[in-house]
């Protein structure tokens, strides 16, 4: 094999639950695989990732100039509870905050409702007499020999990493600051994260919670990341190293190590930059990006190739992924609705005799009980294959093989038998309920939003997404979906369109009728400091734009809503009129007679995104015939049914392939309905279609934003 050694690559690397995906761009092409997760040192699944597509691309490692990294290593260790032995430092009278939590209930109707456990148990909780007020003013000081008597405390109990949460430091920092100073100097080597600067937001339950997730997951990230940057560079790939994080944008493997809690969904986020990327190429005011991988399903709102941004996130729902039961990260994150919905999902029958899937999942080891590792469980990976979407030869690009009697055997030992169901039923059975649990958390994020899926074209990637988009779209009133190249790892691929980005935070209290102009500009200023310094840490030369941010509410409401015043006059005239217009398109009116405050100012720095070249229309479509074809399962006929196959390099632009059909490639397989047709875009991408708008060109009106 011949070596080109004069190329510049750039390498995207996304850890799953059950797949690590693997993308290489170079000199204009891309090289993908996806590797089953090893869980015990994830850099190994990242390092084979690399070799297989440096060995696809016939380059070594060395051509690699830049690696952007994403990872569900945090959230896995919030969700699973084994990270760092971690110590909590908060204000006297607050230590039990992160157990009271919000005091609301989540199900109120349940009476035996149980309340997650707080991350920290209650001997891990410390506290210092000391006060800052909500107006910013001390009234209470911190002594610094109280702070010294604590830190023997924390080294005599041997923690590896403390928190530190002071009622009302976002406003006054200085005495975080002495306690951090503190610990280090009496116990070097310490990890210390304080909430001034993981969190600075009002609202002391979210930032206790903040700043104790990023303590607890620290020294294990710093160790992986210190690992996998020396593995790498080892391997060859000796290159800065970046991690996408929640917020979508790309942060320095320095600023990641240091604030690992930004890293919660930095995969998923991937995922929207992705599709967001072909949103813009396609024109498209609004898209359901749908991603669905191994072990979850992932649903995001798109409007104006833009995702739907948050300041709060909750990680590890245990009720059911109901809002409220699980634990609150208050950190910049890409809005949207996660669920325990996968390829390796597992299904059972509960107590009702009812199908359940999820939220539990075969992950990689030991899989589906079609991967042949021992499975036993069936998962939703065994329906499909016994319904004829996967090719039992060919999965995952004839890289496993996998074995259809121990999927049978799986699933009509735990569903079947127990339901009186033949195996095709029963998986049938299987793939619908989890179709039904990811079309009603759109339809609920949808509602949430304000929003009428029917007007909404879906872009479907991850492993499994091309597979069921048919008929959650059926489900949805969908009428189109694209399934773009490399699908399969779009996740991987989003981190390479993304920019470097950061968004900076503060609490400030202000209503509009006492507006301080000169202090708002100042503060604005400030944020924006800090948020460009950080992007320039990790780009030097590329041009940075802000958007600045007030989060505003009318006195006496309970939360706020985002408001862009990144050119706006700091005028509370203007100030109102931006909010009154914002509040009406949530909801339908203002109110008059109220006061508006602030309570927090978010500026966000980033380099500027390449703008992608707008898809061709197309002219007339011409149907093509497949040489081969199989039996698949059509759900809404309810049998098996003759579909043609086709891989998906035999497509040609403007080409028809009438469903039902199946389109295969390395990294996943689409499954087109018997009622739709697909055809390939100027772009590569597959869009998906009623069969009955086949007459009206559906492709041309798409490619101007329909």
């Amino acid at each position: 094999m011949s070596i080109i050694s004069s190329a510049r690559g750039y390498l995207g690397a996304d850890i799953g639950g059950t797949f690590t995906d693997v993308v290489l761009e170079i000199e204009g092409q891309s090289f993908s695989t996806k590797v089953l997760t090893t869980y015990e040192a994830p850099e190994h699944a990242v390092l084979e990732g690399m070799h297989r597509v440096c060995a696809k691309a016939r380059v070594t490692p060395h051509a690699i100039c830049r690696i952007i990294h994403g990872t569900t290593l945090a959230t896995n260790a919030l969700i699973e509870r084994r990270g760092a032995k971690t110590a909590l430092i908060t204000t006297e009278g607050f230590r039990d905050t992160i157990e009271m939590r919000t005091e609301s209930r989540f199900e109120q109707y349940d009476l035996n409702l149980v309340l997650p456990e707080p991350l920290l148990p209650r001997n891990r909780r410390y506290t210092l007499r000391e006060r800052i007020g909500a107006n910013g003013k001390t009234l209470i000081p911190l002594a610094r020999a109280d702070v010294e008597n604590l830190a023997e405390k924390i080294a005599e109990a041997g923690y590896e990493s403390v928190a530190v949460g002071l009622i009302h430091s976002y406003l006054d920092p200085e005495h975080e600051r002495m306690v951090r100073d503190v610990l280090l100097e009496r116990i070097p080597g310490l990890s210390v994260s304080i909430s001034s600067e993981v969190s600075p937001q009002m609202r002391e339950y979210e930032r206790f919670n903040t700043v104790v997730a990023n303590a607890y997951v620290k020294p294990m990230m710093k160790r992986y990341l210190l690992k996998l940057a020396q593995k790498l560079a080892g391997e060859g790939a000796d290159c800065p190293i970046f991690l996408m994080h929640s917020g979508g944008g790309i942060i320095s493997l320095e600023g990641a190590a240091e604030f690992p809690v930004r890293l919660i969904e930095s995969g998923p986020a991937g995922g929207a930059i992705y599709a967001a990327h072909f949103a813009a190429r396609f024109g498209l005011e609004r898209v359901l990006s749908f991603d669905m991988g191994g072990t979850t399903a992932k649903i995001c709102l798109i409007k104006k190739q833009t995702p739907k941004t948050s300041r709060v996130f909750e990680v590890a729902r245990s009720y059911r992924f109901k809002k409220g039961s699980g634990m609150p990260i208050s950190i910049p994150v890409i809005d949207m609705v996660e669920i325990g919905a996968g390829g390796g999902s597992l299904a059972h029958v509960d107590a009702m005799r009812q199908i359940r899937v999820g939220p539990e999942s075969a992950g990689s080891d030991p899989g589906p009980a079609c991967y042949g590792q021992g499975g036993e469980r069936p998962a939703v990976t065994d329906a499909d294959l016994l319904l004829g979407k996967l090719d039992p030869e060919n999965f995952a690009g004839g890289s496993m093989q996998l074995d259809m009697d121990a999927a049978r055997q799986a699933i009509m030992t735990n569903v079947g038998e127990r339901l009186g169901m033949d195996d095709e039923t029963a998986a049938f059975g299987i793939t619908e309920v989890v179709d039904e649990n990811m079309a009603n958390a759109a339809r609920v994020h949808a509602v949430e939003n304000g929003e009428d899926l029917s007007s909404y074209t879906m872009i479907a990637f991850g492993g499994a997404a091309p597979l069921h988009a048919g008929r959650l779209c059926e489900k949805l009133g969908i009428e189109r979906v694209l399934v773009p190249p490399g699908a399969g790892v779009g996740s991987a691929i989003g981190f390479l369109r993304a920019p470097f980005s950061f968004e900076a935070t503060r609490s400030v209290y202000m209503r509009l009728s006492r507006f301080d102009g000169g202090a708002v500009s100042t503060l604005l200023g400030e944020l924006e400091s800090e948020a460009r310094s950080f992007v320039r840490s990790c780009d030097a030369q590329a041009p940075i734009g802000t958007e600045a941010k007030a989060y505003m509410r009318y006195v006496g409401q309970g939360w706020e809503i985002p408001i862009d015043v990144t050119d706006a006059e700091p005028a509370a005239d203007r100030y109102r009129a931006l909010f009154e217009a914002e509040y009406a398109k949530l909801f339908s009116r203002s109110v008059q007679g109220l006061d508006v405050e602030i309570t927090v100012w978010a500026v966000n720095a980033s380099t500027r995104k390449t703008t992608p070249a707008a898809a061709i229309p197309l002219g007339s479509l011409a149907p093509i015939e497949a040489s081969t074809a199989r039996h698949v399962y059509d759900s809404t006929l309810g049998y098996k049914v003759r579909a043609a196959i086709f891989a998906r390099e035999q497509l040609k632009v403007g080409q028809l392939a009438e469903g039902p059909c199946v389109i295969i490639e390395d990294e996943t397989t689409i499954i087109v309905p018997s009622h739709s047709a697909a055809t390939c875009r100027s772009d590569g991408c597959i869009e998906i279609f009623k069969r009955d708008k086949v007459g009206a060109q559906p492709a041309l009106a798409l490619a101007v934003g329909a």
